[in-house]
């Protein structure tokens, strides 16, 4: 669990890997930058939730510089090697604004001068949004959502919206499996999203992301972002409608560690 100021995810993080029979550390980001040969170490890298340097600038800006400024060789070394890495929320917008996703290990280290065609931004409503949403899982390709078609997680952020510069980056996505999910309701039993008359005030996508888009993988599979927060739903119980379900032992969200974990069994 890479964490810098303003993470505040890492705790609870760390404890889903944990019990799914992980081995995590919660690492520093101060301490990285002085040694960037303990990147080495680890088969899984995780960026956390959380406000990382207070979004002062814009949510993960200037923790995704320090990845591309003063750790490019490490991370190059270590997206080559069959690794993996996972970022939530603040996370997935550092992978996003870092170059990191979408390309992976084939576009890292970006060049200076390059130009992103894909962030994240500000949610349609202007303001900080925090509910549970839907979720339909597309790239069964990613090792993070192996077995996985839909899940119910809870969301957290003002800087959820993914936009894109140009409308075909989309088709890309989808011919190279890095959609990786989609608000929504799965119908059918079929990979795809019913899109509701709900109300303005609730609908199925909550910040008006691309394409309803809520997570994305790299080509290789060994890399996810996702806004939505599996780790808020690791036990049956914090689902808030959990009496009402029926729910009981684990919480949805944990396959998506349990998956990283097996990989490396």
């Amino acid at each position: 669990m890479l964490r810098a100021p303003g993470t505040n995810c890492d705790v609870e993080t760390a404890f889903a890997f944990d019990t799914c029979g992980a081995e995590s550390e919660r690492l520093h980001l101060f301490r990285l930058l002085e040694q960037p040969d303990l990147l080495n170490r680890f088969q899984v890298l995780c960026l956390p939730g959380g406000f990382s340097y207070g979004d002062d600038i814009g949510a993960g800006v200037i923790f995704s510089s320090q990845l591309r400024s003063r750790l490019s060789e490490s991370l190059h070394e270590f997206l080559q090697g069959d690794r993996l890495v996972l970022g939530i929320c603040n996370g997935f917008q550092v992978l996003l604004k870092s170059g990191i996703l979408p390309g992976g290990a084939e576009t890292w280290p970006p060049a200076a001068d390059a130009e992103r065609s894909v962030t994240l931004t500000w949610n349609d409503n202007g303001r900080y949004t925090a509910r549970w949403v839907n979720l339909v899982v597309e790239s069964q390709r990613n090792v993070f959502l192996n077995g996985i078609r839909q899940l119910e997680l809870p969301i957290a952020h003002a800087e959820g919206r993914l936009v894109v510069s140009d409308d075909d980056i989309i088709d890309s996505w989808a011919d190279h499996n890095q959609v990786a999910m989609r608000y929504g309701i799965r119908t059918n039993g079929e990979n795809a999203t019913e899109r509701s008359e709900a109300p303005q005030y609730f609908p199925l996508n909550p910040n008006g992301s691309v394409a309803d888009i809520a997570g994305l993988s790299d080509p290789s599979g060994r890399v996810l972002g996702l806004m939505p927060h599996p780790e808020r739903f690791i036990h049956a119980t914090q689902h808030p409608q959990w009496t009402r379900l029926g729910l009981k032992g684990h919480g949805a969200g944990l396959q998506i560690f349990r998956n990283a974990v097996d990989y490396f069994k």
